[in-house]
């Protein structure tokens, strides 16, 4: 296993956005609706983040039994190895119906 190298993981707001529109355009299958985004509460988010050892935040792509995208979030140590014994997250609030229509990441 390959330790995380250093690097930044921030973008443009405009980058972010081709992204997300590139992927809502190339989005096919048997996936449902609501597969474009989920919202994760930050309090449980920062409680992943915090447990020992924890440097990172993974997220795997998954599929839930109704056959809508669930993504499983779960930290990472500093050799770069899922924290699996932890926090898992999923079951976020998928997009739609829980969006921000205004949003430069939703056009």
């Amino acid at each position: 296993m390959a330790k995380l190298e250093p690097r930044d993981h921030t973008l443009s707001l405009a980058l972010a956005a081709t992204y997300t529109r590139r992927h809502r355009g190339a989005a096919s299958g048997p996936l449902k609706d609501g597969d474009h985004s989920h919202a994760f509460h930050a309090d449980q988010v920062l409680k992943l983040l915090q447990q020992k050892g924890c440097v990172a935040l993974r997220i795997y792509q998954g599929v839930d039994d109704q056959g809508h995208r669930a993504p499983v979030l779960v930290g990472v140590d500093d050799a770069g190895k899922d924290l699996t014994s932890g926090i898992l997250l999923e079951m976020g609030f998928p997009c739609p119906p829980w969006c921000d229509e205004t949003s430069a990441l939703r056009g």
